[in-house]
């Protein structure tokens, strides 16, 4: 093979890889993007809330056995998805219990709006889960597994004969990440649910006005972005190892994803984290691992740069 057909089959495999993995990360982004787009929450425990649905898809599927019945195939990917429910339950008790304290119709009028209060305790969430994690789940690296895993689809001869390999554990977590970010749209733009949240987000005391629960509303959004990232994380689980810390990895990629998207973009989210997937494998092609976050920040700082709003913030306000 000539090392024009082997660059350009890098290049090809990168996209592939760019694409799958993107559409996980976009996933990601949207349940951060969806807690600041109606809640204008800067939560720093979102990492966290990945790491759990990490391991409740672990425990799920392993550990547990509730969802071995449906075997090694299915099972992961049906406990990637009921992470979210879970982490849904867990997310609107946090939220009723400490973060409604420092956020909503309580702190609107007040000097900071409540961000101070929402920084120290979303921190404050953020090391507790980590460390209660260490303690209760161990340091050892875990990972659910699936044998689509250490299987590839083969497609090609394509350009200059080269073949595409596409992890089949990853790819499907890809399309299942793509339904779940399209029923999610859905469920915020066509349904009764969705216009209440959005009216929250836009005007939450006209939204008291026309007899809308905000502190409600709030609750379920909360809910929706734990649960939305929890199950991002369970995809993510089926081809990664992972321990209580892994949490912190993916936060930057999260926000990165959200800034690059359009502060408040729903869909801009999706397609910000889908940019950071592509801009993570390109870069792997010419910089070492350890290097990949620092082109991430690289292309962040350009588009902040360039366009302090975001890729979307425009044309996409809120989806």
């Amino acid at each position: 093979m000539s090392d024009t057909q082997i660059l350009v089959e890098n290049i090809l495999n990168a996209l592939a890889a760019g694409i799958t993995i993107g559409c996980i990360y976009g996933l990601m982004c949207v349940g951060l993007g969806l807690i600041f787009g109606i809640m204008k929450v800067v939560n720093f425990a979102q990492g966290e809330l990945l790491m759990l649905g990490m391991y409740v898809t672990l425990y799920l599927f392993g550990s547990w056995g509730v969802l071995a019945f449906l075997g090694p195939y299915v099972g992961p990917f049906v406990a990637a998805l009921a992470a979210g429910p879970v982490l849904f339950v867990g997310g609107a008790l946090l939220h009723k219990f400490l973060i409604a304290r420092v956020s909503g119709l309580r702190t609107s009028g007040s000097l900071d709006e409540g961000h101070f209060g929402q920084l120290i305790i979303t921190l404050g969430l953020s090391l507790i889960l980590q460390n209660g994690g260490l303690i209760v789940l161990g340091s050892t690296p875990q990972a659910v597994r699936t044998p689509l895993s250490s299987r590839a689809w083969d497609i090609g001869p394509t350009l200059a004969d080269a073949t595409i390999f596409l992890n089949k554990a990853r790819t499907i977590a890809a399309l299942v990440a793509i339904a779940v970010a399209i029923g999610l749209y859905l469920l915020l733009e066509y349904t009764r649910l969705g216009r209440s949240l959005r009216a929250a987000a836009d005007n939450p005391t006209a939204a008291t006005y026309m007899g809308i629960d905000v502190d409600r509303a709030y609750r379920i959004a909360f809910g929706l972005g734990s649960g939305i990232t929890a199950i991002a994380g369970g995809l993510i689980a089926l081809y990664l190892s992972f321990t209580p810390f892994v949490g912190l990895d993916f936060v930057i990629i999260m926000y990165s994803g959200v800034v690059l998207g359009g502060m408040g973009s729903i869909l801009g989210a999706f397609w910000g984290g889908l940019t950071i997937g592509f801009v993570q494998q390109f870069s792997a092609l010419v910089l070492p691992t350890q290097l990949q976050n620092a082109a991430i920040f690289v292309v962040f700082l350009l588009i902040v740069l360039l366009r302090p709003q975001g890729l979307f913030g425009r044309s996409a306000e809120r989806a």
